[in-house]
């Protein structure tokens, strides 16, 4: 094992980081401007001093528990302890040498912004000060929308499909500058962001909204623009997934092992468009998807495993020299074939570069480590993805500024002009799919009193409470009397009773719609609520395809999220502030005949002016 000696202090002084840096600085002598080109002899003398369980671990990215690198609530002690064998992430990062750590809000990592930048500088220090101490690069999930790890006050913006919905490259650019900019300030510097997954299954459990759409080339020009938007930040290294494409699957690869039966020719005309649009623009890392695809490699390993897919067609077809990181290797799509043991080794062996999460980190650093000295790796390809791994890191510039200030944060999180831009961003997506009459936008003089009722998924960190709350509040403030009623994704008759029985007192009811089906109960409550007479408004917070299963709905809209800023956007719609001008990035299949389209990508209406 390598030295397990620890920083302890969060907010190092100058003089800590003048200490911590100055020999690594001198050492590698990249210098010049930001994004500079390495300087790749000096990285490779770099690498010919690591020792082996140094070069092992730099290829490592894991999870920690805790708001602090040295002084985690006893909880998130007690979780380090029995997850990974150590106390605090400084401790992870002396045993292990990890080249990186990856940041969730249910690991506690991300309570603030100042609290982030201070778990950030804490974990560089305590790298830093490890014999050939290296900088971590620090990455997480903030894809926006549904799935988001930072939560306000940062700026939080419209999820994927949302944006697709908008058909505004600017828009998506706009989003990874911004973005980039906010993590960059945070000590986060390599996003799993955008996903270039070409979402054509409806039943799709895992991508569906976190998708841009189901056109290769509108996804593939929405991918660019974000790629080239993190970079224009200087700050962000951006992450295309989930390679070769998880758009077309009905399994959650979290739980299960999917299997995409697309042939060859299919992939490349609609999954592989958007990853080579991002290999074009520049991308620095692309992320695996623990699916099979036969057409690609007949072998029926997952392609985090598959030379063929990952060295033959990423790198030798696609021309990518970039990272290559693997999606969770605690997920059941990759340990289905393999134990924990084999996974890291036949991911290396594929193409891999970085190797992510894995549910045991001893089990997989020691097998990466045993491989290399049985002879099954070689220490030259490790090597290869060393290089990579500290291109990237000297591309960022943590070689020469690892640390970030207080004084960042404050100036470039969710700041006034950010918040505002994501609003303007939002309302550009949201959809109207149905206005019969026209019922929107609804009047504060004919229905000034509105019920809002609906599902109450799980809150992702881009909200501040349930999303009928949130709702309601945004339509108070816009001067109707709006009463909340969260009657959940599965309500019962007693609920769907109080709901009704509060319906015949609005003059209006919203009601927020979550992945409805057939049998749902969601449906029996809208019908119900129909059956009263009241003009009811529904609102697809999650997926548009619930419209097609709520034929009586005589206005009906598509946020694509439940975030407060898709929300609020929304009722802005309703109340007419702003016309609606989103269009449909996917298409909308009839429920009673699933091979005809009730709704065709591009469709979305507007309101007419005068």
């Amino acid at each position: 094992m390598p030295d397990t000696s620890t920083g302890n202090a969060t907010t190092p002084s100058r003089r800590t980081v003048l200490a911590a840096t100055a020999g690594l600085t001198t050492a590698l002598a990249l210098g010049g401007t930001a994004h500079a080109a390495p300087d790749d002899k000096k990285l490779r003398a770099l690498i010919a001093r690591m020792t082996l369980p140094e070069k092992v671990g730099q290829l490592f990215v894991m999870r920690v528990y805790g708001h602090s690198a040295t002084a985690p609530d006893q909880a998130d002690i007690d979780a380090n302890l029995k997850e990974i064998g150590v106390r605090t992430a400084a401790d992870l990062v002396a045993r292990y040498r990890v080249g990186g750590i990856i940041y969730f809000t249910w690991a506690h990592n991300t309570r603030d912004p100042h609290q982030i930048a201070d778990l950030s500088n804490g974990i560089q220090q305590a790298s830093l000060t490890q014999p050939r101490g290296l900088p971590v690069l620090i990455s997480t999930d903030q894809e926006h929308g549904i799935v988001c790890r930072v939560g306000e006050p940062a700026t939080l913006f419209p999820g994927a499909m949302a944006i697709g919905a908008g058909g505004s490259r600017t828009d998506a650019r706009t989003l990874g500058r911004i973005a980039g900019r906010e993590l960059g300030a945070l000590g986060i510097r390599q996003n799993y962001s955008p996903v270039a997954d070409v979402n054509v299954n409806p039943a799709n459990p895992v991508i569906g909204v976190r998708s841009f759409g189901a056109d290769p080339a509108a996804v593939a020009g929405m991918v660019a623009a974000e790629v080239a938007g993190y970079q224009h930040s200087r700050q962000l290294a951006a992450t295309a997934k989930h390679f070769p494409g998880h758009g077309d699957t009905a399994v959650d690869s979290h739980y299960g092992f999917p299997v995409i039966t697309h042939t060859r020719e299919q992939w490349d005309s609609l999954d592989a468009p958007p990853f080579r649009a991002a290999v074009r623009a520049g991308i620095d890392s692309i992320m695996t998807a623990h699916i099979m695809v036969p057409a690609l490699d007949d072998s029926g390993d997952p392609a985090t495993l598959s030379r063929p897919i990952l060295t033959g067609i990423l790198r030798e077809e696609l021309g990518y020299d970039g990272l290559v990181v693997t999606d969770s290797l605690g997920m059941e799509g990759v340990r289905t074939k393999y134990g924990d043991d084999r996974v890291p080794v036949l991911a290396l062996k594929a193409g891999v570069d970085q190797l992510l999460n894995p549910p045991s980190l001893d089990i997989a650093w020691n097998a990466v480590l045993k491989a290399v000295q049985g002879g099954e790796l070689t220490e030259a390809r490790l090597d290869e993805s060393i290089l990579r791994i500290l291109r990237l890191k000297a591309k960022l510039r943590l070689f020469d500024e690892p640390y970030v200030s207080q004084g960042g944060v404050d100036r470039y999180v969710g700041t006034p002009s950010h918040l505002a831009t994501a609003d303007r961003i939002a309302e550009r997506t949201t959809t109207l799919l149905v206005n019969e009459g026209p019922l929107l936008p609804l009047s504060r003089r004919t229905h000034p009193k509105v019920l809002v009722v609906g599902a109450d998924p799980a809150s992702p960190s881009g909200t501040t409470g349930p999303p009928t709350g949130v709702l309601a509040a945004a339509l108070t403030e816009l001067g109707f009397t709006a009463t909340a009623l969260s009657t959940g994704t599965a309500p019962s008759a007693a609920t769907i009773a109080r709901a009704v029985a509060a319906a015949r007192e609005a003059d209006a009811v919203v009601v927020g719609t979550y992945n409805v089906t057939a049998s749902s109960a969601q449906k029996a409550l809208v019908e119900q609520l129909l059956a009263t007479g009241r003009p009811v408004v529904a609102v697809a917070i999650r997926n548009p395809y619930d419209v097609a299963q709520l034929p009586g709905v005589r206005a009906f809209l598509a946020s694509y999220s439940w975030t407060d800023v898709e929300l609020r956007a929304a009722a802005r719609v309703i109340a007419g502030r702003v016309a609606p001008r989103g269009k449909l990035p996917v298409p909308v299949q009839r429920a009673d005949d699933p091979s005809r389209v009730l709704y065709p990508v591009g469709h979305g209406l507007s309101y007419r002016r005068g």
